[in-house]
């Protein structure tokens, strides 16, 4: 049986945030379990797109034939609540969503509140809503009035690795996402100061062009820490794999994670984690594998960072949790499966 779907997305898609890797890798998967994906790209500067954007991506959404199977990814769909409405009814909707917008990082109370009513409206409008943790999951269903039955959850898929922690001189700290507000790179430089006493490295990837302000903020905070020797802003990075295979620890001070990708791939990777209850973290950070401190709270990020720096054997017990966590994510087939299951009964 042929099957076919259209697949919207907004900006760059070969960018290398945790958004876009999901995009790519369930697109992939798809097209590996016999789908025809059409990609259809909506354009740049969502969520908060010109009206012009906003005009021409309705056009090209509009443009599909009726009963077209369309996923569009939440960044975009969450306000493009009007189109959605109009079109409703003559095309097969479903929406991808990451998280919900009005929950990133740095929004005004206005803004939260007008993210919160267009998505509201969006979601209303789909026949399905796919999510990348149960904490979306919840969020969209209590908040957003989704009907639980309307929501599949696809967790990400976690790439097996062979590597152990590495045993560093100077133990190596790792830290992977956008230098944007939401990754909480600020709270993880205050905490690395705060442990300056002692030995350690610290190297952080992540896009310092997404979001210029914050990257240049980071900038100026590392050098106004006087941590330039020890902090490297490495950027974005076409595969990190070999930083993670080289650090001792992993740490992302994230205010907010609709999943955390980079929590799974540093679990794959037996790294001990330092990380703040925000959003999905504690779902894909079990007890044992990493400690979870406050959002925010750099003096415990930093006490947290010291326990791992000055015992060993608790670095050791942490390490060994991740790995056995691990080795029980998804795989990127299974997380395809899910979905290509999840649109086959889309009618």
């Amino acid at each position: 049986m042929s099957r076919s779907l259209t697949f919207a997305y907004p900006g760059d898609l070969s960018l290398k945030t945790g958004g876009y890797a999901y995009d790519r890798k369930v697109i992939d998967g798809l097209r590996s379990l016999g789908w025809t994906v059409d990609l259809l790209p909506l354009g740049e500067g969502f969520p908060a797109p010109s009206e012009a954007t906003i005009k021409s991506a309705s056009k090209m959404l509009s443009a599909l034939p009726d009963n077209t199977l369309l996923v569009v990814d939440g960044l975009a769909f969450g306000v493009l609540d009007a189109w959605a409405t109009a079109e409703a009814a003559r095309l097969r909707i479903v929406s991808l969503v990451h998280h919900p917008l009005a929950l990133e990082t740095g929004l005004s109370e206005s803004e939260q509140k007008r993210f919160r009513a267009s998505e509201r409206a969006a979601l209303a409008s789909a026949r399905h809503v796919i999510v990348t943790s149960p904490m979306t999951a919840r969020e969209v269903s209590a908040n957003y009035g989704v009907e639980a039955q309307s929501i599949t959850v696809a967790l990400p898929g976690t790439e097996r690795a062979d590597s152990s922690p590495a045993d560093n001189p100077a133990p190596r700290i790792l830290s992977v996402g956008t230098l944007s507000r939401r990754k909480g790179h600020d709270v993880l430089l205050s905490a690395l100061k705060s442990i300056e006493d002692l030995d350690w490295q610290a190297t952080i990837i992540g896009s310092k062009t997404l979001d210029p302000a914050t990257s240049a903020a980071l900038s100026c905070q590392v050098s106004d820490l006087d941590l330039a020797e020890r902090v490297q802003l490495a950027g974005e990075v076409g595969d990190p794999k070999g930083y993670f295979a080289g650090a001792d620890i992993f740490a992302l001070a994230s205010r907010y994670e609709g999943y955390g990708m980079v929590f799974a791939e540093a679990l794959s990777h037996g790294l001990p984690i330092v990380a703040c209850k925000a959003g999905a973290v504690p779902d894909v950070v079990p007890e044992g594998a990493g400690i979870l401190v406050p959002v925010d709270d750099a003096d415990a990020f930093g006490q947290a960072l010291r326990l791992l720096l000055t015992d060993p054997h608790a670095r050791q017990r942490l390490a060994a949790a991740a790995r056995q966590a691990g080795v029980q994510l998804p795989d990127w087939p299974e997380t395809a499966q899910i979905i290509s299951d999840t649109l086959d009964k889309i009618s």
